[in-house]
């Protein structure tokens, strides 16, 4: 990583160029979410890269704090997300700030800023086809089978409730 040959997501962010004031509110609630459902060994992989990244000279010369995703990341492996899900569940919240900036654009007349687009490149329209009768596309099995750790967490999640 440091070798600029692969890149570490979650650290740093283009426009907080010191620590994110969001992450410190997601890493509280993340503290929380473990309480409730426990920790994974890959939970405390991530929070020791986390106290290493903090103290190392490379993140802190480069002011690369771990950022808000880096914490929802780490929420969403407690609860069992599968992580090809964590693409659309970053998404999910700047959807609102996206919608937010067009309507804002749209409903003021006095508005000469142009917020930045967003540009969808994928195919404009396609014919449904039944599930059943798609062809795969992808050589990469995504099913998802709920593992013991899982189930013990739904079922704390349960009895908390009760």
């Amino acid at each position: 990583m440091k070798d600029r040959k692969k890149v570490l997501m979650g650290f740093g962010h283009r426009v907080y160029k010191n620590h994110d004031p969001r992450a410190t509110i997601v890493r509280k609630l993340a503290d929380t979410v473990f309480e409730i459902v426990g920790r994974e060994p890959m939970i405390d992989i991530a929070m020791e890269l986390e106290r290493i990244a903090l103290s190392d000279e490379y993140f802190v010369k480069r002011k690369l704090y771990p950022n808000v995703d880096f914490y929802s990341g780490v929420i969403y492996k407690a609860l069992g997300i599968p992580t090809e899900m964590f693409t659309i569940l970053f998404t999910l919240p700047r959807l609102a700030g996206w919608l937010a900036h067009w309507d804002e654009f749209v409903e003021d007349p006095e508005n000469k800023i142009v917020r930045p687009r967003q540009i969808y490149k994928g195919h404009t329209r396609r014919e449904f086809v039944v599930a059943n009768q798609r062809k795969q596309l992808v050589d990469q099995e995504l099913s998802y089978t709920t593992r013991s750790v899982d189930t013990r967490r739904e079922a704390s999640l349960t009895a908390r409730k009760h």
